[in-house]
């Protein structure tokens, strides 16, 4: 395991301890290709609490993580000495105990926010692993078409973006998040997803996110301005690597 980097400052005396574990990347300590890392790694940022971030290199798999968490994968975390895990399980009790009026809410105010995309990552894994010049259509399509649901999801208006007392009808959102202005944990769980599928469509299969789903391209570009994001993300040299072997080779 690489040396804990602290995040977000100095702890203060009332402030909870907290360590979260990713996995590494080629090297052994950088940050590696782990969506559910980052994921992680973003709410932890955005609650604004300071925490300590540890690479574990998993060919290497140390004998002290193996005897904090036997059997355990990251990403995991220690909250005053306890481990958690389970993404889902952590991400829900961060929410909880990291709460206003000290730490930010990062629940969405509309559900549909939630479920945005969720479809994108399989039909992206469906694609890529695919061997066979006959499916690979197919399977494009399959992709795009829940891009295009995406993005058609940050086109419209949220409905608090409605004036009913205008005149003026709204037709498209000026939201920079799923949710709003601000990045929510649906946030957290979509644009590490979605920053993979770019890359890596792009390196193994000429893949491109269609210029046309500006919302989309909007979406990713104001994230890449956001450190919250930036400073949680793999380089994309590392997902390239950890899909070197997933990736198949389109073969007659």
């Amino acid at each position: 395991m690489s040396l804990s980097v602290p995040q977000n400052g100095v702890k203060a005396d009332d402030e909870p301890v907290i360590e979260l574990f990713v996995k590494a990347g080629s090297d052994g300590e950088s940050i590696g290709n782990c969506p559910f890392s980052q994921r992680l790694f973003m709410i932890l940022w955005l609650k604004g609490v300071v925490f300590n971030v540890t690479t574990v290199d998993l060919k290497r798999k140390p004998a002290d993580l193996q005897n904090l968490a036997p059997g355990t994968h990251p990403p995991f975390i220690t909250f005053n000495g306890e481990v958690k895990t389970d993404v889902n399980k952590i991400e829900e009790f961060l929410e909880d105990v990291l709460c206003p009026p000290k730490y930010i809410k990062l629940g969405v105010r509309h559900p549909e926010s939630n479920t945005a995309g969720m479809d994108i990552f399989a039909k992206f894994s469906a694609f890529i692993k695919n061997s066979k010049p006959d499916g690979n259509e197919a399977l494009a399509r399959g992709l795009l078409k829940t891009l295009q649901k995406l993005d058609e999801y940050l086109r419209s208006p949220l409905p608090d973006e409605i004036d009913h007392n205008s005149i003026e009808d709204v037709k498209f959102s000026d939201r920079k998040f799923l949710d709003g202005d601000e990045m929510t944990l649906a946030d957290c769980n979509l644009l590490p997803k979605l920053h993979i599928v770019k890359v890596v469509a792009k390196k193994y299969r000429g893949f491109d996110i269609p210029k046309e789903m500006t919302a989309i391209w909007k979406y990713l570009n104001i994230a890449y301005t956001r450190e919250e994001f930036t400073n949680t993300c793999p380089s994309d040299k590392e997902i390239e690597i950890a899909y070197g072997d997933v990736a198949k080779r389109l073969v007659k």
